[in-house]
């Protein structure tokens, strides 16, 4: 291997050609006999060289045909080929390993469809975001987005690479550990803080470019080791990225950081015995990403320096801590972080993890995993938002409520009431005596303002009413909202307000189309032999009383006793009839009224329904549509 370690950049930056950067580099020496047209760092076996790709002699004659098929920098070389210019070549290995003779469009990114549960579970939180975009505030939807977004992204982008980003505290060895995985000096190592200033990547096959571009990290920080390289099929499809201090002092570092972590599909904890236990560490980081076990490592490094038994115990206190910052532990076959005692320096454990990382990439599965990661993150912070505290909904007991709290404002039982009076005192008014109704004239009449207090009750029964309707609502919006998480409580009383717009009006307009018919009731079908005795009776009291008279001033025959006895027939039957058909009268009045009641009622609970309930059964649905949408998204329905 010891003319095997050079170390190719990866420009994808049209700037950035060996031709553009010929004079930039200091001369190093060449680790083959291609020429070099960049900088090469002089390590002896390990020797890094910048791909540069100059015209000269050996550079275009050797390398013409090993062109880094990657993006942007390759399509152009591409493109200056066919133009008949000058070929962009580098000086190095060929990328496949023999010659580097494939087409350019053979190792282009290739992204693939999600599947299974994680497509599922995308398609419910983009349905739900959908569905609530006007209930619940933009802030809160953000993540969900943020993990759309992302999922988008990363399905246009290669599934055939998994980016592994190392992240550590300050001399934790991220960098030592970094080089030994590429096998090669990549990464700067030192004493001086921070050593690692910007993420650097290391890419173990082509067709990375996109992603590496996702990420931002420019050309001339984008390496390929040459020990392995595409030959290596234990990490082919590695892009492994070594990130800047999680601690650093320059809050730039911290915040490309965070910027990569949230991108990437697994990450490589570096913890020294120093800092395994750093608040920062596992408050800030560990802690939050607990869901994320299964694209996790976590290796303590640095045990070379742990006398005896001590780097069992430190490990044993890590993994203790990392169960109280709730990630799970991948241990006896069971899915989660994977734990690892190394010695960068020395190379202890480094092949270890070396097959545990080649494992995990060679799954293929590590976006996969990332994502539906983020997708359970997201529903953890969308809980509060969408699972109700126990039963919602509105029961059959709070429509009928509301139906009798409208019936009552609108007045349906003293309109049924009223309903029936009307029709006793019409039957009152064709069965009565007439001596009766005479009198019950002259009684109104003596009675004056009348009209004028019925008017004041009339104007306070209408203020009232619409108190009540108010109530009304209120209850039934409360009721409804019971329960539900706060967005879609404040949607359902916000729906039942808007319908209540108005509802007063229409129920006042209900009492006088839907109570009781204009004239005169319907009447049974005895009422007019009532009538018809009645006015028989009527007429034995004028006979009688005629007769009487008749005897008195000597025109008939005297005999008082016969026209007494017919005058007091008519004198007492009339009353009678007019009682008997009272009593007869009480049933059919009563089912006019309750007819009039219920009509009213029924108009009044139409409206109530069409108003108000409707858009709160219309928020309800809306409601239990999100929560199974929600119930799929958090995992619920697998």
């Amino acid at each position: 291997m010891a003319d095997a370690t050079d170390v190719s950049t990866l420009t994808d930056e049209p700037g950035e050609t060996g031709a553009g950067k010929a004079g930039a580099g200091k001369a190093g020496k060449a680790g083959n006999s291609g020429g070099v047209g960049g900088a090469g760092v002089a390590n002896g076996a390990g020797a890094a060289e910048v791909i540069g790709g100059s015209g000269g002699a050996n550079g275009g004659a050797d390398g013409a045909d090993r062109r880094w098929d990657d993006g942007l920098i390759a399509r152009h070389a591409a493109g200056h080929i066919g133009a008949g210019g000058v070929a962009v070549t580098v000086g190095v290995e060929g990328i496949d390993g023999d010659g580097g003779t494939a087409a350019l469009d053979a190792h282009q990114p290739i992204g693939g469809a999600y599947e299974g549960p994680l497509r599922a579970r995308l398609d419910a939180l983009r349905e739900l975001v959908g569905l609530s975009r006007t209930r619940i505030e933009g802030t809160a939807l953000a993540e969900a987005g943020r993990v759309l977004d992302e999922a988008s992204t990363r399905q246009r982008l290669s599934s055939r690479h998994t980016v592994i980003a190392i992240a550590g505290a300050t001399g934790s060895g991220k960098s030592t550990l970094f080089n030994a995985l590429a096998e090669v000096p990549i990464s700067e190592t030192g004493l001086r803080r921070p050593t690692t200033s910007a993420p650097i990547a290391c890419v173990w096959s082509e067709g990375a470019a996109g992603l590496l571009d996702r990420l931002a990290i420019p050309g001339r920080l984008r390496r390929k080791p040459l020990a392995g390289g595409d030959g290596d099929e234990e990490l082919e499809g590695l892009v492994l990225i070594d990130l800047p201090d999680h601690d650093s002092a320059v809050v730039a570092h911290r915040d490309q950081v965070d910027r990569v972590l949230a991108l990437v599909d697994a990450v490589i904890w570096v913890v020294d015995p120093e800092k395994y236990a750093d608040a920062a560490l596992h408050e800030r980081y560990l802690r939050p990403l607990a869901g994320h076990a299964e694209i996790t490592f976590v290796v303590l490094n640095q045990i070379d320096r742990l006398p005896g038994d001590a780097a069992d115990q430190v490990l044993d206190d890590l993994r203790r801590l990392l169960d109280e910052d709730g990630m799970a532990l991948g241990e006896h076959g069971e899915p989660g972080a994977t734990v690892l005692p190394i010695s960068a320096l020395t190379g202890r454990g480094v092949g270890e993890l070396r097959g545990e990382v080649g494992r995990f990439v060679q799954e293929r599965k590590a976006a996969a995993r990332r994502l539906s990661a983020d997708v359970d993150a997201a529903a953890a912070r969308l809980r509060s938002v969408y699972v109700a505290d126990g039963r919602t909904g509105l029961s059959e007991r709070s429509r009928d409520e509301f139906a009798e709290r409208l019936a009552g404002a609108v007045g349906a039982v003293a309109t049924g009431e009223a309903a029936e009076r009307e029709w006793l005192r019409n039957a009152g008014r064709a069965c009565g005596t007439p001596w009766l109704r005479l009198w019950r004239w002259y009684e109104r009449t003596r009675t004056p303002g009348g009209g004028v207090r019925a008017a004041e009750v009339i104007v306070e029964d209408e203020l009232t009413a619409r108190q009540r309707v108010e109530q009304a609502v209120r209850t039934v919006a409360d009721d409804a909202a019971a329960g539900l998480p706060r967005p879609w409580a404040q949607a359902v009383r916000e729906a039942a307000v808007r319908g209540a717009v108005g509802l007063p009006e229409a129920l006042d307009e209900l009492a006088v189309t839907a109570g009781p018919p204009s004239g005169r009731p319907s009447r049974p079908a005895w009422w007019p032999a009532a009538v018809l005795v009645q006015a028989a009776m009527t007429l034995l009291q004028i006979y009688g009383a005629l007769w009487l008279v008749g005897q008195i001033i000597g025109v008939l025959d005297p005999g008082i006793v016969p026209p007494v006895l017919v005058m007091l027939g008519g004198i007492v039957g009339g009353p009678l009839v007019e009682w008997a058909c009272e009593a007869a009268a009480r049933g059919p009045a009563r089912r006019y009224g309750q007819d009039a009641e219920r009509r009213l009622r029924e108009a009044a609970a139409g409206c109530g329904r069409a108003k108000v309930l409707d858009p709160i059964a219309a928020e309800l649905m809306r409601y239990r549509e999100v929560r199974e949408q929600y119930s799929t998204v958090s995992g619920l329905t697998r």
